[in-house]
């Protein structure tokens, strides 16, 4: 959530059952915060169990405005009607995977999404019960109280018949956000949707899906270090003012970045991936090793390197897997031997699809 702890374990892939099932995202998104029904919806299902990726926001210079979905890393969530929770309620009865967070759902990410979720729905005659399964350590600058939110309002939403658009679910999730780690979308946005996501406004709430060619292969490589670096602490370090030539240099970057995604060019996309002159200047030195690990990476064969959200983890991309594999090791290579820390390396694709059912049980 908003504070940050050091890893338990490393990061583990995510294996999906048969069942999965994959959802079209509407990619419309423009709304307001409010009640969508005027009379209270009716189940569907019993129980549900949700999942949502990881993602990488910022992407070099998209602070606060660029993320994409990371396939195969994510919490999951499963809810079901439960009669023995006051009406229009949820109950936490369960958290797997993390030891720190809150069972109080008006202190958790998931919690808070599932409630802001059962208030657009208009939910008042059932009780909910959810558990939370961690599949993202805390503060690891993948998005792990965006996944967990975004899990939470798809289950909540599907349970109750799919009424809402993903415009919505990411609302919801961004109530969230804006409790435990600040207001942006960056991550919100991808793990609902899938994909990268560009925020083209917050008020009202404008999200613009990228679509990366199908036909292109992009990988994603995360480094994640054993360090904490608390998304607060993080914030504090970026400037107050910037002036007109990095204003410039990133706005131009971030163009570049947009239409690399769009034309499939991982090389162009990496290069201006690495490109930041704003953000990352000032939380690199932060992170112990996480200069040497970006040369580290480039000097391997990455197209481009930067820091993942808030870090500490590190992303670089490329568009083999193999080369990957072996641009990590270097990179863990780099955080153990600059920055005294050891760290665990991924390979990963991105995620077309964002939150979704993974399984439910009819009423």
């Amino acid at each position: 959530m908003a504070i940050c702890f050091q890893f338990q374990s490393p990061l583990k892939p995510i294996t999906f059952p048969s069942s999965t099932t994959k959802r079209v995202p509407i990619f419309k998104c423009k709304a307001s915060f409010s009640t969508t029904t005027t009379t209270e919806v009716e189940p569907v299902f019993t129980s549900v169990k949700s999942f949502a990726p990881a993602t990488v926001a910022n992407l070099g210079p998209g602070f606060d405005f660029l993320g994409a979905a990371v396939d195969g890393l994510g919490d999951f969530v499963s809810l079901s009607i439960d009669p023995s929770v006051s009406p229009g309620h949820v109950t936490i009865s369960e958290i797997s995977g993390s030891s720190k967070l809150s069972p109080n759902p008006l202190f958790n990410c998931a919690g808070i999404a599932a409630i802001a979720t059962m208030k657009m729905l208009n939910v008042r005659s059932f009780g909910l019960s959810l558990k939370l399964e961690k599949g993202l350590p805390l503060g690891s600058g993948l998005g792990s109280s965006a996944a967990s939110a975004a899990a939470a309002a798809v289950a909540v939403n599907e349970l109750f018949g799919a009424k809402l658009g993903v415009d919505q679910l990411v609302l919801a999730g961004l109530e969230s956000e804006a409790k435990v780690s600040g207001y942006h979308a960056d991550n919100i946005a991808p793990a609902v949707m899938g994909g990268f996501v560009l925020i083209k406004s917050y008020d009202p709430l404008e999200l613009k899906p990228l679509i990366f060619p199908q036909n292109q292969e992009l990988f994603f490589i995360l480094v994640s270090p054993e360090f904490e670096a608390p998304t607060k602490k993080m914030r504090a370090a970026l400037p107050a003012e910037i002036g007109m030539p990095h204003h410039v240099w990133n706005c131009s970057q971030a163009g570049a970045l947009v239409a690399s995604v769009l034309e499939g060019d991982v090389v162009g996309l990496g290069k201006a991936l690495s490109s930041d002159k704003i953000v990352e200047p000032k939380r690199a030195p932060l992170i112990p090793g996480m200069e040497a690990v970006k040369k580290a990476a480039i000097k391997a064969g990455a197209f481009g390197c930067t820091i993942s959200g808030a870090g500490p983890t590190a992303v670089a991309v490329i568009d083999n897997e193999e080369e990957g594999k072996k641009i990590g090791q270097k990179m863990v290579e780099a955080f153990l031997e600059e920055g005294h820390l050891r760290s665990v390396a991924m390979v990963k694709k991105l995620d077309r699809v964002g939150a979704r059912l993974i399984e439910g049980v009819p009423r």
